[in-house]
């Protein structure tokens, strides 16, 4: 008992001091600010060690607000133990033409102690119409209300997104990705987190080595894949290509063409109104799918076990483990297998 008390304890405590740690770090003036004006339409950024924020919406000019942490605990340093730190980086914030530019890299040293690193981040202020090339090596990158071209990385952090419209770019080698109000051309990827979209349209590409996929409310040419997570998507219009390699494939709400894969799972699938084509295969559990039946279609379906229950206008071959033929005359191509699972057509 008195352990378990020890336990709450310590943890009322951890909580308290994560809590504490979060405030004060968002309440934190910013070291150093500074506001360009004139004919701004790129912002170009990187740090080795701090997040990156770019917000749009100003009326005119770019503001720079830059803020200092200390990498180790504790990081809430005097603005003389700041001062005396910096001077082991290189610090840039100025324009250069129609850019502005703010850089944070540590110099080379022999005899550097990582004990002494500084988290360095960056907060842009910016009108709406901005092109961005951010980098960072260790923290997370938000893009809100811009338009333009996006081209965004960081080596440990999440990637978020909101209101950005244009050619965007982003790769994040151990973070997750969330799109909200994206618009145009998107191609996104990590490593190792979780993708959401939400409310988007354009073509859409979107990959992640190592977590699951979730979409809803989007519209155009969307690519999501993912290699070790599940894939989950509700009201889609237009053409959606989704894969995964360990997880199931949960559809719903789906108006276009469709082509989904899974190696590890389940698929069950909801087509509302019928695109160019229906391409689902699965490797090791059951595929369900309902569909309208109101249009030629050419069906293949192939499983252990195939179950269709009563099909009208059906012109074909029906078997235990396939089903070949066309439907009102035929017309859009629908292929769906399960090796080693069971087939389900609107049951």
């Amino acid at each position: 008992m008195k352990r378990i008390s020890y336990l709450l304890t310590g943890l009322f405590l951890c909580v308290l001091i994560l809590s504490s740690f979060n405030t004060n770090q968002d309440d934190t003036p910013p070291y150093q600010t500074k506001s360009f004006t004139g004919s701004l339409s790129n912002a170009r950024v990187e740090t080795s060690g701090g997040s990156i924020s770019v917000e749009g919406g100003q009326s005119s000019g770019v503001k720079v607000d830059m803020y200092v942490r200390g990498n180790n605990w504790p990081n809430n340093l005097s603005k003389e133990d700041i001062d005396d730190r910096l001077k082991d980086y290189d610090i840039n914030i100025a324009t250069e033409g129609n850019t502005v530019i703010a850089t944070a890299k540590r110099k080379q040293k022999d005899n550097w102690n990582w004990k002494n690193g500084l988290s360095i981040s960056f907060k842009i202020y910016t009108p709406r119409t901005m092109n961005t090339a951010l980098h960072t090596s260790g923290g997370s990158i938000r893009l809100a209300n811009v338009t333009g071209k996006q081209d965004f990385a960081t080596s440990g952090g999440s990637l978020r997104l909101n209101d950005v419209e244009g050619d965007i770019h982003g790769r994040t080698s151990g973070g997750s990705i969330h799109l909200e109000n994206c618009r145009k051309t998107i191609d996104v990827r990590t490593s190792g987190g979780s993708i959401e979209a939400t409310a988007s349209s354009g073509d859409m590409h979107m990959t992640t080595s190592g977590g699951s996929v979730r979409l809803r409310d989007l519209k155009g040419q969307i690519d999501a894949h993912t290699s070790g997570g599940s894939i989950q998507g509700n009201n889609i219009d237009g053409d959606l290509k989704t894969g995964t390699s360990g997880g199931s494939v949960r559809l719903a709400g789906i108006s276009g063409s469709l082509e989904a894969s899974t190696s590890g799972g389940s698929i069950e699938a909801e087509i509302t109104k019928l695109g160019q084509y229906v391409r689902l295969s699965g490797s090791a559990g059951s595929v369900r799918v309902r569909l309208p039946m109101d249009k030629g279609m050419d069906l293949d379906l192939r499983g252990n076990r195939v179950s269709t229950g009563t099909l009208r206008n059906f012109d074909g071959t029906m078997e235990k483990d396939r089903v070949v033929g066309r439907i009102n005359g035929g017309g859009i191509p629908v292929r769906i297998s399960a090796s080693s699972g069971h087939v389900y057509l609107n049951e």
